[in-house]
C-alpha cells in the first residue's frame, strides 16, 4: 500500500512474527493489531518526555503536543516516510528556558525560534558540504557528553517521582523488566505498553490514584484550542538558548 506522498506500507513477512535478525523497515508494517500495539507504546513512551519539558519549564502542555504533531507530520511528509522519526520536546532547551522564566514566555519563544532558525541553517550548509561541518564542530566526544549530561540533569525529577510512589513506580518498573526479557515474541517488544498498563491498575486497586486528577480528567473537554503565544526577541534570552544547537 503507497499513499499520497509516497507515504505508504507493505506487509512485512506474513505480518505476524519477525524472524531472528530481521528488521521491520520504514515501509513495511505488521498485521493492524500489533502496529496498533506498537504504536500505542510509542505514544506512552513519547508522552512522558514531551508533557515533562513543557511542565518543567512551564510551557502550555497542550501547545507542545498540537506543535509536536505537526512537526512529526511535516517531518514524515517531506521525507515521504523514508525516515520514521517522532519529533517531541527536547530536554536540551530545560536548562536555558528555566535560567530566562523571568523573560516571559515571548522572549522564551522568541529563543526556541531563533534556535529553531539556526538550526536549519546548519542543515542547509550540511546539505551543501557534507557531514564533515558538524564532525569538526561537535566530534562524538563533546556530543555524547551533553547527551550524558542531560540525561543527569534530569535524574533528580525522575528520583523524586520514584520515591513520590515507590511501591507503585517499583511494579512498574519491574513488569517492564520481567516483560522484556521473559516475554514471548511480540510481546516482549511491547515491555513499556505491558508495564505501564499493570502499573496504572495495580495504583487503581490499591487506592495509589490522585483522585483530583481523575475528576479532573473526567471533567476535561475532548475538543479544545491551546493557548497561543505570540515570540518576541530577546537577545539576552537568545544567547542563553542557542548552546542548544
Amino acid at each position: 500500500m503507497t499513499g499520497a506522498g509516497g507515504i505508504g506500507w507493505t506487509v512485512h513477512g506474513d505480518g505476524k512474527r519477525i524472524a531472528d535478525g530481521a528488521v521491520v523497515a520504514p515501509d513495511e508494517r505488521l498485521s493492524w493489531p500489533r502496529t496498533i500495539g506498537i504504536g500505542m507504546q510509542h505514544v506512552i513512551a513519547m508522552f512522558g518526555a514531551t508533557l515533562l519539558v513543557p511542565t518543567i519549564t512551564g510551557f502550555p502542555v497542550t501547545t507542545t503536543l498540537l506543535f509536536s504533531g505537526i512537526g512529526t507530520a511535516l517531518f514524515l511528509l517531506i521525507t515521504r516516510g523514508r525516515i520514521p522519526s517522532y519529533l517531541g520536546s527536547s530536554f536540551a532547551f530545560i536548562a536555558p528556558l528555566t535560567a530566562s522564566a523571568g523573560s516571559g514566555p515571548a522572549a522564551q519563544l522568541g529563543a526556541v525560534m531563533a534556535v529553531g532558525i539556526v538550526l536549519m541553517l546548519i542543515g542547509v550548509a550540511v546539505r551543501l558540504i557534507g557531514s564533515r561541518v558538524i564532525d569538526a564542530v561537535m566530534p562524538p566526544v563533546v556530543t555524547g557528553a551533553v547527551v550524558a549530561l542531560i540525561g543527569l540533569n534530569l535524574a533528580p525529577t525522575a528520583v523524586g517521582s520514584f520515591e513520590s510512589q515507590p511501591l507503585i513506580a517499583t511494579v512498574t518498573l519491574v513488569s517492564i523488566l520481567l516483560v522484556t526479557v521473559v516475554g514471548p515474541g511480540l510481546l516482549g517488544r511491547l515491555g513499556i505498553l505491558v508495564g505501564v498498563v499493570i502499573g496504572w491498575v495495580f495504583a487503581a486497586v490499591i487506592g495509589g490514584l490522585d483522585s483530583e486528577r481523575v475528576s479532573a480528567l473526567r471533567e476535561a473537554d475532548w475538543f479544545g484550542l491551546p493557548s497561543l503565544h505570540g515570540p518576541s526577541f530577546d537577545w539576552s534570552v537568545i544567547v542563553l538558548a542557542l548552546p542548544v544547537v
